[in-house]
């Protein structure tokens, strides 16, 4: 009955939606990508399609750039395995296109309708599929299931909103969750949830977060360019990066800490706000300087640098002396604090990290990070920080951080494992 329901109300809502999600995927520079690989057609001759390989499913940046993270551990132990990163978002496949080689093909997953779904498995063949964090797909579950490919959820979070939600309807979703392969859960406490909804105990193991596993892959690096584009707008003040942010934490953000003596760099979470952003910004005092474009800006004045680009976060916080979590403020879920502890920087967040507890929480327990509940807070603790009374131990971050060191490793190894396929006659 779910799975009729789901049939039936899925054309309706991506009428209503599809307005929408042609907009936004102009706006992050969709068009002419090859968005019309999500309802089944491809630029590619299908006999050039690599068949047979694993396909790792991602929807945000974010998940791309962990999903990228995921196969190259992948490639490296096993070299002539080939992969298909299936993205659903313009900026995803943005990140992911530079990537694609003989071993790696970049495509848009497709709409989960069962006539997209069915020309895409058609096409690939995939061997095995691989979602990444939370996204479930019910008609490509099914389909796969019939094909006997079996799909697995790697990095599974469920935040305690969602959490509340599939336990109300937990009858009516373990008919889906069931068909899961694998489910790799980022802490121990999390498996009880999914195995309530359905996934038998033997296929769900804790492997730690890819998101928190520093791995072997590359660290927060300098870059001379941004160097010079820092020194050039920050006037001898120290460096506070806000990570991610959402609409309206920017003037928030920086004018807390503007007014404790600290230079602005703002990284907004999507790219393609920079103009309501600039707009914002302005209208809170600040000279903008976009990333942009980027030209020096003359005489004194408030200045922000604005950092309208994809993919470069990780690189900008390590020119950061202070790392602010966007997402924390004015929106609930916060942003991965992940990166600027590997960077080894104090660390401070609004009041809503609940998409990253309990790292979060073990931060703050542990004196690691801050939190503070509003921007006039934020100032007091920059003040504090930065005039050097105290600060958050990076240190002790970095420790709370290594307990998910060797994730993606054991996140392969589980989902290589030969365990007694529930297939077989």
């Amino acid at each position: 009955m779910a799975l009729i329901l789901y049939r039936l109300l899925l054309p309706l809502y991506l009428g209503v939606a599809l307005p929408g999600w042609v907009i936004k995927m102009g706006r992050r520079g969709g068009f002419g990508s090859g968005l019309l690989e999500r309802f089944g057609w491809y630029r590619r001759a299908a006999e050039f399609e690599p068949c047979g390989a694993i396909h790792v499913h991602a929807v945000s940046v974010g998940e791309a750039m962990l999903a990228l993270k995921l196969i190259d551990s992948w490639r490296r132990r096993d070299p002539g395995q080939s992969f298909v990163l299936a993205v659903a978002t313009a900026t995803g496949h943005q990140v992911a296109l530079p990537r694609e080689d003989e071993r790696l093909r970049v495509v848009y997953q497709p709409v989960d309708l069962r006539i997209c779904v069915r020309r895409y498995l058609d096409r690939f063949e995939p061997c095995r599929v691989v979602l990444v964090e939370g996204e479930m797909w019910p008609n490509l579950m099914v389909e796969a299931e019939r094909r006997r490919i079996p799909v697995s959820l790697v990095n599974a979070r469920m935040s305690p909103r969602s959490r509340r939600r599939y336990e109300k309807l937990a009858s009516w979703v373990r008919p889906v969750f069931s068909r899961l392969d694998r489910v790799a859960v980022q802490e121990e406490e999390d498996a009880a949830i999914w195995q309530h909804l359905g996934v038998p105990e033997e296929r769900v193991r804790c492997t730690g977060s890819l998101k928190f596993d520093p791995g072997d892959g590359p660290k927060p690096q300098p870059r001379p360019e941004f160097e010079r584009m820092i020194e050039r707008c920050r006037g001898g003040r120290p460096v506070v990066v806000a990570a991610s942010t959402h609409a309206g934490e920017e003037p928030l953000i920086a004018s807390a800490v503007a007014e404790a003596g600290g230079f602005p760099l703002v990284v907004p979470r999507h790219a393609e706000r920079r103009a309501s952003v600039k707009v914002m910004l302005e209208d809170a005092g600040f000279r903008v300087v976009l990333r942009s474009g980027f030209e020096s800006p003359d005489g004194g004045g408030r200045v922000v640098l604005l950092v309208d680009s994809t993919g470069e976060l990780r690189d900008w916080t390590a020119h950061a002396d202070v790392v602010v979590i966007g997402k924390s403020f004015l929106a609930v879920g916060g942003q991965n604090p992940a990166e600027a502890i590997q960077a080894g920087k104090p660390l401070l967040f609004g009041p809503h990290m609940e998409n990253f507890e309990p790292l979060a929480g073990r931060l703050v327990d542990m004196g690691a990070a801050w939190r503070v509940e509003d921007g006039g807070r934020l100032r007091k603790a920059l003040v504090e920080l930065l005039e050097g009374h105290r600060k958050p131990d990076p240190e002790i971050a970095r420790k709370i951080l290594q307990r998910h060191a060797g994730a993606v490793g054991r996140v392969i190894e589980w989902l290589e494992d030969e365990l007694p396929h529930r297939w077989q006659d």
